[in-house]
């Protein structure tokens, strides 16, 4: 196998190595000039590439190419084009330009834009990222060359999730290297934001998921009761693997080590019938697309073994929702792992330094955090079960504690606790020395020895948020304290001044402690930590001044582009509850209420035959729990119709809302403004998103009326017979495969 599996990795991409082979030497020097130190592109590069691009892909089979890009939906778009170009002799040749390698023209308008776009502005462009590998796609559509691409707007303004973080990976970059620069690292030209994305995600048969209309349509089981066992047993984490599941794993790893992923770890996760995949680290950028391939894998594999692989934060009430765990550190091109302790971490200045930007940056900035990691399906799946609470905190470990500790009480740190040997007490088993420090799985933001795990991310998500804001407001921190030392007469003195007073003034934001606990909430209050609950709750963040203060000055954001995320981010709220509010309406409506009322009339039938059969026969069970089915059936449609209710004061809402938004692009249009000089004219504050009142709506009325509809029915389903139920039960999903 490791001969197979080395002749196959990279296969199917235009890595490095390929470019070594196809470019030649002048033209690939000066394409690693603009990749490595971000220099601009020459055209005439951009040409050649191409042609050397597209030979490789027809000689692999492509008849295709595509601008791959990631919009504001969180999944991946791409407009398919042939490379034939006609003649004059009526036939074709095989074309592909520089011109076409570098910019695509989707259509703007279809995509959220949260206002940048309106219905008639329909012109976009694409833009290539040559620092993110070209790649080949096989599918039933054939060979199709996929370029990485940045996705804007005719006006310039970034629609997707690409741009954002490419911006924030250069403002980390210029502010790391000014911090290098000082501690003399000359050698030093650039410093790369590292990240191993950890995927969680669950496998069911496909024939059960396509007699779930709530698993189709949502992702998740809008109803749905507990069987008897469920994961309190612990025997399926680490579990010995299935045989569909180790199939489809075994097909998983190989195509993804075809597109260059590096496919590390595999093994069952704590609920039945959940899985997590872990590649090894790759720069941020690369790690986002990759991890969007690996989500659009996953899906296509698992039809492949007729199964089903659900990405959603929490599609099962009761057990482990997935998440994405995001393993985030600074890496400079000499190979310095900016955050490794060392032995000795007190004496490690350099390190402390960017150990209390990170304190700094989370403190500060905990509700853009909190936002970051957050969808609808997310709320569903935070504060138990192993996902971290909603309230953001540092786990520091017990030695790094210490430290800081020091720092707070004293000003000066002098000594690291020693990790020492670990033993079983079995002699035939060595010994080794253990890690500097534990690890906690209830921490949203944890140090793991040489980098952070941000373990919040919901498992359906893009991490391209999270790194975008990770970056952007470390970079601050560093920033500042750039700022400081740069102007500082005695660097040493500078330099301990700034750890000590930064350690002190965000120690707050440390805790090494269980953060399901009722007295962490209670602490983190007195702390003044903020807990956001919802999704919803932390969408204002992205709008605060201060937040407009940090994006626009490192050029990650503008305030049109920060106002218009949140009106997405409003807007994919209402849409996603919208969705999953009618899709119960109608599983209700067409399959529950008609399996419950054929069951009620069985049990009817049965007590009217043998009261005229046997006069006198008791038939009190029969006749309580006809009782029971009715009432809860009764409870039922009450719910539902207040949820009906609840949906059409929606659709009002929405009608509002939508009148409002054209009301507002018609006094653009007449007065000759586009959307950036409407928002840098009006500014932000005090402006109010036009889809928060029907994202408050679904928040505060629709989810307790879904709530409160599904609690009968899942009653229900645990009375009505097994072969009356109209859908497949959690049993038969979770331990059926």
């Amino acid at each position: 196998m490791e001969g197979k599996l080395t002749e196959i990795f990279g296969i199917n991409v235009f890595n490095d190595a390929r470019m070594v082979e196809c470019l030649p030497k002048k033209i690939y020097v000066k394409l690693k000039q603009t990749i490595e130190n971000g220099d601009d592109l020459d055209i005439e590069v951009a040409e050649v590439v191409a042609n050397a691009m597209k030979d490789w892909a027809i000689e692999r089979g492509a008849t295709h190419y595509t601008h791959w890009f990631q919009p504001m939906t969180g999944v991946t778009a791409e407009k398919h084009d042939s490379f034939i170009s006609p003649t004059v002799d009526g036939k074709v040749i095989m074309e592909f330009s520089g011109k076409e390698l570098i910019k695509g023209e989707p259509d703007a308008s279809s995509f959220p834009s949260g206002g940048i776009r309106s219905t008639f502005e329909a012109r976009g462009y694409t833009a290539w990222d040559c620092t993110s590998p070209a790649f080949l796609r096989e599918d039933a559509a054939g060979v199709t060359l996929c370029i990485p691409t940045a996705f804007c707007s005719y006006t310039g303004e970034a629609l997707d999730k690409k741009t954002p973080l490419l911006r924030s990976m250069e403002a980390i970059n210029d502010q790391a290297l000014r911090i290098l620069k000082l501690f003399n690292h000359h050698d030093v030209t650039s410093v790369n934001v590292t990240v191993g994305a950890e995927q969680e995600y669950f496998l069911i048969d496909k024939e059960d998921y396509l007699k779930r209309e709530d698993l189709m349509f949502t992702g998740r089981t809008l109803f749905g009761a507990m069987p008897p066992k469920g994961q309190e047993m612990d025997d399926h984490y680490f579990g010995h693997l299935r045989d569909r599941v180790a199939a489809f794993m075994k097909d998983l790893n190989e195509e993804c080590w075809k597109m260059g992923i590096l496919a590390k770890t595999q093994h069952n996760e704590a609920a039945p019938a959940q899985h997590e995949m872990a590649p090894v680290f790759s720069t941020v950028n690369i790690a986002s697309d990759h991890n969007q391939l690996t989500m659009e894998l996953m899906k296509r594999i698992a039809n492949n073994h007729g199964l089903e692989c659900l990405l959603h934060e929490k599609p099962f009430e009761g057990v482990n929702g997935s998440g994405k765990h995001n393993n985030w550190s600074l890496v400079t091109n000499t190979g310095k792992n900016l955050f490794d302790p060392g032995t000795t971490p007190h004496e490690n200045i350099q390190f402390l330094l960017f150990f209390s930007a990170i304190l700094k940056a989370v403190d500060e900035h905990a509700g853009l955090l909190r936002l970051s990691a957050s969808n609808a399906g997310n709320d569903h799946r935070l504060g138990a079960n192993e996902a971290p609470p909603a309230i953001i905190s540092i786990f520091v470990g017990d030695q790094m504690e210490d430290v800081l500790l020091q720092l707070v009480e004293t000003g000066e740190a002098t000594r690291s606790k020693k990790t020492g040997k670990f033993s079983v007490g079995v002699h035939r088993i060595p010994e080794f020395y253990r890690d500097a420090t534990d690890r906690n799985r209830t921490s949203p933001f944890a140090f793991t020895n040489n980098r952070y795990e941000f373990r919040m991310i919901g498992s359906s998500m893009s991490i391209a948020d999270a790194n975008t804001v990770l970056n952007t407001i470390v970079a601050d921190a560093l920033c500042d304290m750039a700022n400081i030392l740069e102007q500082a007469d005695d660097f040493d003195l500078a330099v301990h001044d700034i750890i000590k007073k930064t350690v002190s003034d965000h120690y707050r934001i440390v805790f090494n402690g269980n953060g399901y606990s009722k007295e962490w909430e209670e602490e983190a209050a007195r702390r003044g930590l903020p807990n956001y609950r919802s999704y919803i709750d932390s969408i204002p963040s992205l709008i605060s001044k201060k937040s407009i203060k940090l994006f626009e000055k490192h050029c990650v954001f503008s305030k049109s582009e920060l106002y218009s995320r949140a009106e997405v981010e409003y807007e994919n709220y209402a849409k996603t509850i919208n969705i999953e509010g009618r899709t119960m309406i109608q599983m209700f409506s067409r399959k529950y209420a008609p399996a419950v009322i054929r069951y009620t009339k069985e049990l009817a039938d049965s007590i009217n035959s043998i009261t005229k059969a046997c006069p006198g026969i008791d038939v009190s069970v029969q006749e309580d729990l006809l009782t029971k089915v009715s009432n809860l059936l009764v409870q039922a449609q009450k719910a539902q119709n207040h949820l009906i209710d609840c949906i059409i004061e929606a659709e009002a809402i929405s009608r509002e809302t939508k009148e409002a938004k054209e009301a507002a692009e018609r006094e653009r249009r007449q007065a000759a403004l586009s959307y950036k000089d409407e928002i840098d004219l009006k500014g932000l504050l005090g402006m109010t998103p036009f889809s928060y009142k029907l994202a408050q709506h679904f928040k505060d009325k629709v989810i307790p009326a879904m709530e409160d509809l599904r609690r009968p029915v899942d009653e229900l389903e645990l009375i009505v017979p097994k072969d009356m139920w109209p859908v497949p039960s959690y049993g038969d999903m979770l331990f059926e495969v």
